[in-house]
């Protein structure tokens, strides 16, 4: 077995991993970098052929991030034959967020925003529809590639991170002996507003497993049932006081997590039922695919809808958008990183210099993001500045700002557990930064000595 990392590895990027298996070649997501631009934001798909004298033959879309899927047109573009495996639920999503991204880098190629041409057209997507197969979860699927020399078998298991979101078993012989390998992709073993935590195969040989919060220890400290109760008691002060409360979310998955969480609170009577909340883009269209599919995928309660959320939208005009500003008043809008030029980096500028309105992080603000900036000033002295874009500051930081861990990753002690539970013989540890690797790496190998960890290098070819 051959692995190879198209995606950077040093950090949160486009995750984007190529298997040779036998002769049949796969990639395991083929994500874009939301910290670069154009050709850059891409996985180096130019190794497969020119580092590992490869093809590629299937991918496999764990789920409808961009740091996972965002470069898949490309892919199938570079790779005509190669065919895309992913289930119905992401599929549907696909649907609706690459024609978006489409439109949004036509945009802002016409706005000067950026000198690079779109990665792919909305018209290039049509025609690629064909090539994207569905499956269930626990349904096994084909994988073999023309020149494989023994059979691949693919298998789709819950992940627990957002709608859709899967892990990837893959089933295979090599040198006469059946070999499993686990690729859990971005996972969450424990239940989130909407979601049931992820489910998991009993054992495997090798685990590709992700670090997102591998260096935090906060994250493995705190229960969501703390930082549900410490959110409502924030978010009710900061509307007390007639603030607007700036919510960044990632538009698939936090997004809607965090609507139905809204909707439930005012339920309870914690926050005024009357009080407005404020969504754009893309959100709605998603709304409904998780109010569709409620019945056909894993959820917690099945009863809960985003769509029966009340909610208005962001208003185009700079004069209405500073109307709605004057709270009290929910803001849930893209992006949870609060990157450049997105509606929470416009709205934040105009909001961080106010005492009575609150920047409500509920993600993992990666290291360099504008979100971890605001973070890293608001928990200095008052007044503390931050640059949140370019040629705008740097401004003073005087509103509440407050991170919860809502996050769809599991944390480390779920991961390390996870490992206890699968028992691989070989761990490749992915997506995360190096301290997150790093911690996960001297963990696992003082737990389980006899397992060999890898911490892949980005463009090297790994033999496992």
């Amino acid at each position: 077995m051959k692995f190879l990392a198209l995606g950077d590895t040093d950090g949160i990027g486009a995750s984007c991993h190529y298997l040779d298996l036998n002769g049949t070649s796969l990639v395991l997501d083929a994500g874009t970098d939301p910290q670069r631009d154009g050709p850059d934001a891409l996985p180096r798909f130019d190794w497969v052929r020119d580092r590992a004298d490869g093809y590629v033959d299937h991918t496999l879309i764990t789920h409808a991030h961009h740091d996972h899927m965002g470069s898949l047109p490309v892919l199938v573009r570079r790779f005509p034959h190669a065919m895309a495996h992913m289930t119905d639920a992401t599929k549907k999503l696909l649907d609706i967020l690459l024609p978006a991204s489409a439109r949004l880098q036509e945009k802002r190629r016409d706005r000067g925003e950026t000198s690079h041409e779109p990665l792919f057209t909305e018209d290039e997507l049509e025609v690629l529809q064909h090539l994207y197969l569905t499956h269930d979860l626990g349904q096994a699927f084909d994988l073999t590639g023309p020149k494989g020399t023994s059979s691949v078998t693919g298998r789709f298991f819950s992940a627990g991170h957002i709608l859709g979101s899967a892990g990837v078993e893959l089933q295979f012989e090599e040198w006469g002996r059946e070999r499993q390998l686990f690729y859990t992709s971005d996972t969450n073993m424990q239940a989130q507003t909407i979601l049931p935590g992820g489910e998991y195969p009993e054992t495997t040989d090798v685990m590709v497993l992700e670090t997102t919060q591998g260096a935090e220890p906060a994250a493995a400290a705190t229960s969501r049932p703390e930082e549900r109760e410490r959110f409502k008691d924030t978010l009710a002060q900061v509307l007390a006081r007639g603030g607007t409360a700036l919510i960044p979310v990632f538009v698939m998955g936090r997004a809607q997590e965090i609507l139905v969480l809204l909707g439930q609170l005012k339920r309870e009577g914690a926050i005024p039922a009357d009080v407005p909340i404020y969504t754009a883009g893309s959100m709605r269209a998603i709304a409904e695919v998780y109010d569709e599919t409620r019945d056909t995928t894993p959820r917690v309660d099945a009863r809960d809808e985003v769509y029966a959320v009340d909610q208005e939208r962001v208003p185009y005009e700079a004069e209405a958008k500073r109307e709605i500003l004057d709270g009290p008043g929910i803001m849930v809008v893209s992006s949870g990183m609060m990157i450049e030029p997105t509606l929470s980096n416009i709205l934040a500028r105009r909001i961080v210099e106010n005492e009575e309105d609150a920047v409500l992080l509920v993600g993992h603000p990666a290291e360099g993001t504008p979100a971890r900036r605001l973070q890293d000033a608001a928990a200095k002295e008052p007044g503390a500045p931050v640059m949140l874009a370019e040629g705008h500051g740097p401004q003073p930081v005087y509103c509440t700002v407050e991170r919860f861990r809502f996050s769809g990753h599991s944390d480390r002690r779920d991961l390390l557990s996870l490992v206890d539970r699968m028992d691989p013989e070989t761990v490749l540890l992915v997506h995360g930064d190096e301290e997150a690797q790093t911690w996960m790496a001297e963990h696992i190998e003082a737990d389980h000595p006899e397992t060999e960890v890898h911490r892949p290098d980005w463009g090297s070819v790994l033999e496992i």
